[in-house]
């Protein structure tokens, strides 16, 4: 293990004799076992290194070292295709195969993604940064393969916290009535190494997952089927028992998959050979369990509550983090203190997200109400429909669930809770831009998705105080699903009300009085819409600006106002096109508001790209939503 004292106990500002010799994985396969151990070591203080100057997912990659080392060691990547699920996990996987000289871009503008990703690397067969799809798309590569009569291998990785997901199930039964050849690696880090992984079991493992045993396992099958009934299933039995003693489980055999494991995924004696073993035979579709520890090696990572499993830049001797700190909340905190106060005066509300208690501030909320509070793991599908059970039975579910992640839940969403009109509200968390997190979890689409649902609420939050009321304004609706989403990060630093208040369905509010031009601002981008206003007074223009915090239903007589009052009205929203912009546009257009030429309207969203990992700011830039472009496009129509 890496111990916290010195920079000398890391190995830092000595030169990496192994690790300078691999650029790609077909330097390491020349190294002897030994050496591997030694390479291991290595990347793991690389991987250290490099997340404490960009920050990122460190403990998760510390848990997989030895396994990233043996796998790209003993299958010819990238011919063999090699998926990692999520992708948390994949920084000693980018060190290993061409990128080590870039891997402190990490997550920045230009640089590295921080999961993996196909227009980057050849050795990333497959983009990920949802949970849960790596069986799936395996099966589809091996299938892919066959009917191309390939031999190549294909691995899917993934966590025992991802095969949480309905997801993972269907692929693996799908999987194992295929019957093609797949490896399966289950990542099996919320146990500690322990019995029966012990001298025998290691034999065992290694036995069982040899050719020869699978071999005799495969003929021993077809002896057994000529066998009388009671017999058969008598030897069946015997053979079940045999192997659950020796630490597997029936679950993945009858799913069709040849189970091995468990293995421990930090001893390199026993998954370089398993694995070998694996490669060299020649059956359907295999389950290796591998157990492994998150902050493997690093010692203020094993000692952390969560891995550090998130994290922004540190100190590696003493894994400190350099966050600065701020007094102004975070919207996610306001929104979990926001829904405390609803339900201490109201014992119908719950609190439900799918295995993101702390990401979404409902790990407070359950520090409250532990009775009332449902983490379902990674099953957004099931939350959902969960949530619209419950409020059948008159309980006021909140559904907080990441804006990129609730784009799993959609069919349930439609089907399971507009179609049935039930009280369902959904607290969307990582409502528009995300900076160095990029596409995968940039919330840009929800207001677009959702506004086009009959019986659906959608409101935005242009500051804290305003998600203060929109979760007064949830809490009290029952007339159907709503929804309210906000940004992640700091508020704008806002007075706060001493409670929430419950604003009127529908309406909105006009915050600055003007007479050329009209701003219309949906969710967050309200602040650069007034300092546009103050830009525009400079030169002599002035403008209306109006909060519409809802976009459904939309405030119909406040777009009527200002569309009657102003020469030209602009919407901002920070979300994709199709959504508030065009709610608006369809108004006016349906009304005659633009039949006679003269209002000129525009609609600012984000851009019709999947924005790449970049810092905020950047990232407004490029999307043109700050004030500055919104008083160029005003100006531009006055």
């Amino acid at each position: 293990m890496i111990k916290a004292k010195t920079t000398q106990d890391y190995g830092y500002g000595q030169q990496s004799r192994l690790l300078d010799g691999i650029t790609i994985p077909t330097d390491m396969r020349t190294l002897t076992d030994e050496e591997l151990h030694q390479l291991a070591d290595e990347v793991r203080q690389q991987t250290i290194d490099a997340v404490s100057q960009t920050g990122g997912h460190l403990g998760a990659g510390l848990g997989v070292v030895e396994l990233t080392v043996a796998l790209h060691a003993v299958f010819d990547t990238p011919h063999d295709r090699l998926i990692w699920d999520v992708g948390h996990q994949c920084y000693p996987h980018k060190i290993l195969t061409g990128r080590r000289d870039r891997i402190t871009t990490l997550r920045q503008g230009g640089g590295l993604s921080g999961f993996t990703k196909r227009s980057e690397s050849a050795y990333d067969p497959f983009g990920a940064a949802h949970s849960s799809t790596s069986i799936s798309a395996g099966l589809g590569m091996a299938i892919a393969r066959d009917l191309a009569n390939g031999h190549n291998n294909v691995i899917a990785v993934i966590g025992d916290g991802s095969m949480s997901a309905g997801m993972a199930y269907e692929a693996l039964n799908n999987a194992g009535a295929m019957k093609s050849r797949l490896l399966v690696i289950l990542n099996d880090n919320e146990m500690s190494i322990d019995p029966p992984v012990g001298a025998l079991s290691k034999y065992l493992t290694r036995l069982v997952s040899s050719n020869r045993y699978m071999g005799a396992r495969e003929a021993g099958k077809k002896v057994v089927g000529v066998l009388p009934p009671p017999l058969r299933h008598a030897v069946k039995r015997a053979e079940e028992t045999a192997r659950m003693a020796m630490g597997t489980g029936t679950l993945f055999e009858e799913l069709g998959f040849y189970y091995i494991g468990p293995v421990d995924g930090h001893n390199l004696d026993q998954l370089l050979p398993v694995l070998r073993n694996i490669r060299d035979s020649d059956h359907g579709p295999v389950l290796l369990h591998v157990r492994t520890k998150k902050g493997k090696g690093y010692a203020p990572a094993e000692s952390s509550a969560d891995k550090m499993h998130g994290v922004v830049k540190f100190d590696v001797v003493t894994g400190n983090q350099h966050k600065i700190k701020s007094h102004i909340p975070t919207y996610t905190k306001i929104f979990a203190q926001s829904l405390i106060d609803q339900a201490r005066h109201d014992d119908k509300i719950v609190g439900i997200t799918a295995a993101m208690p702390s990401g979404t501030g409902l790990d407070l909320f359950g520090y409250e109400f532990p009775d009332r509070m449902f983490d379902v793991g990674i099953a957004e599908q099931h939350a959902v429909t969960f949530a619209a059970g419950m409020a059948t039975e008159g309980y006021k579910p909140f559904c907080a669930i990441y804006s990129t992640f609730l784009q799993r839940a959609y069919d349930q969403v439609v089907h399971d809770v507009c179609i049935q009109n039930l009280p369902v509200r959904f607290a969307i968390d990582r409502a528009g831009l995300v900076g160095a997190d990029g596409a995968t979890h940039a919330g840009a689409f929800d207001t677009a998705y959702l506004g086009c649902l009959p019986n659906m609420v959608l409101m935005a939050a242009a500051d804290e105080a305003e998600l203060m009321h929109m979760v007064a304004t949830a809490a009290s609706y029952n007339n159907g699903p709503i929804a309210f989403r906000y940004p992640r990060g700091e508020g704008v630093g806002v007075d706060m009300p001493s409670q929430g208040e419950i604003l009127p369905i529908g309406k909105g509010r006009i915050i600055r009085q003007g007479t050329d031009i009209a701003i219309l601002s949906y969710g967050t981008r309200l602040q650069e819409s007034l300092k546009a206003a103050d830009m525009l007074a400079a030169q002599g223009i002035s403008a209306t600006v109006a909060d519409a915090r809802f976009a459904k239903p939309l405030d119909e007589d406040l777009v009527t106002t200002l569309a009657d009052n102003h020469k030209a009205l602009i919407t901002i929203e920070e979300g994709a096109r199709g959504g508030f912009g065009s709610f608006v546009l369809e108004f006016l257009n349906q009304n005659g508001k633009l039949d006679h030429g003269t209002l000129k309207f525009r609609t600012l969203t984000l851009p019709d790209v999947f924005q790449d990992q970049d810092s905020l700011e950047r990232q407004y830039e490029e999307s043109k939503l700050h004030a500055i472009h919104i008083a160029h496009v005003a100006s531009g129509l006055v």
